[in-house]
């Protein structure tokens, strides 16, 4: 039980050295940068998912709507040139509103109907991504984005804290940007864990136990469910304005899409679902496999066999098997995920000593 409860502190503080140690890489480090990105992401959808219950399948919209937000706020072509904390805030109150506006109309719509809606609405908003083209440049994205600290400034100089010649000197390279994420990060996990604990995190889960239970008790579902969209949507956006700003463009439409909403319910279900360190242990898991491990084994196989090292030797070759066999075992012997909610660690001891 301590170790379920302190391991993500001790795993925060690693993360926090990595880029003092001699071991540390630009590269690694930036790829670490975008997988703090994908779990703030995970957190969002936990929040909906995982506390309220509700099946959403558009995540990746909100994410979406906060890159470009930020984008169109600090791209030089465009008039506004806003700093990131002004952009980043408005990335976060605009995916907050699309969300609440697009789910008040369906708030009676359950389980795989209100999956449907939300997946039709994640392409929408792809698609008007990709054919905005005076707003957001279509499939070449907006760039570049490099936008200032605070308001007034056009760039922080970051010579006089320079400890190793591989750092960058804007606050918006490598390692000042990384532990901005990593902040934002710890203070997102923080703050979801005493919004679990107050009275609107405890109606959620009443409400994703029982909806008409919760009723009766005099919860509104309507007003819930607003609620957990709103924050959700919200931390959303501030995960694709940390994403816009760390690739420095918003990139490709193709990146907000169906599959990347997937990836994330993913992460949610292998780790626990209602779980915080369940989540951030099953994004590192998941998106740590693909976007780190992968590499590195790939390079590893490279450096052993040489030339003569075939295309489906590498580990890459097999990533989408690897990972369709990790879930279906999952599924089979952990339904309820590697870190399931203390509730549901509860009641698995209950039958286990009932069947023993």
């Amino acid at each position: 039980m301590s170790l379920l409860r302190y391991w993500p502190p001790a795993l925060f503080a690693a993360l926090a050295a990595y880029p003092f140690l001699p071991v540390a890489d630009v590269i690694r480090g930036q790829q670490f940068t975008i997988l703090f990105v994908y779990a703030i992401l995970a957190l969002a959808l936990n929040v909906v998912l995982g506390y309220t219950g509700l099946l959403h399948l558009g995540m990746a919209a909100y994410f979406g709507i906060g890159a470009y937000t930020v984008g169109i706020l600090s791209v030089p072509f465009f008039p506004f040139q806003q700093s990131f904390v002004v952009s980043a805030l408005a990335g976060v109150l605009a995916a907050a509103a699309v969300g609440v506006a697009t789910t008040a109309p369906v708030l009676r719509l359950r389980g795989d109907y209100l999956a449907l809606v939300t997946l039709g609405f994640g392409l929408i908003v792809q698609y008007l991504i990709r054919n905005l083209d005076p707003i957001t440049e279509g499939t070449k994205g907006l760039n570049p984005i490099e936008p200032g600290p605070v308001p007034g400034f056009a760039g922080t100089d970051m010579s006089a804290v320079r400890l190793n010649s591989d750092w960058g000197t804007k606050w918006y390279d490598y390692p000042y940007l990384y532990f901005v994420a990593l902040g934002l990060l710890v203070l997102t996990t923080l703050f979801l864990r005493n919004l679990e604990r107050s009275r609107l995190g405890r109606a959620w889960v009443a409400l994703r136990e029982d909806e008409l239970a919760a009723t009766c008790m005099g919860l509104n579902p309507a007003r819930l469910k607003i609620a957990a969209i709103a924050v959700g949507a919200g931390l959303a956006g501030l995960a694709g304005a940390l994403y816009a700003l760390a690739l420095h463009t918003t990139g490709n439409p193709s990146f907000y899409d169906f599959n990347l909403s997937m990836i994330m319910v993913c992460c949610v279900i292998l780790g626990g679902l209602g779980n915080r360190s369940g989540v951030l242990l099953g994004v590192l898991l998941l998106m740590g496999f693909d976007r780190i491990a992968v590499n590195i084994l790939d390079n590893e196989i490279q450096d052993a066999l040489g030339s003569s090292a075939k295309e489906y030797m590498k580990v890459s070759a097999w990533k989408l098997m690897i990972f369709g066999v990790v879930l279906i075992l999952m599924m089979r012997f952990r339904p309820e995920g590697l870190l399931p909610e203390a509730r549901v660690r509860r009641e698995l001891h209950d039958a286990d000593a009932k069947a023993g």
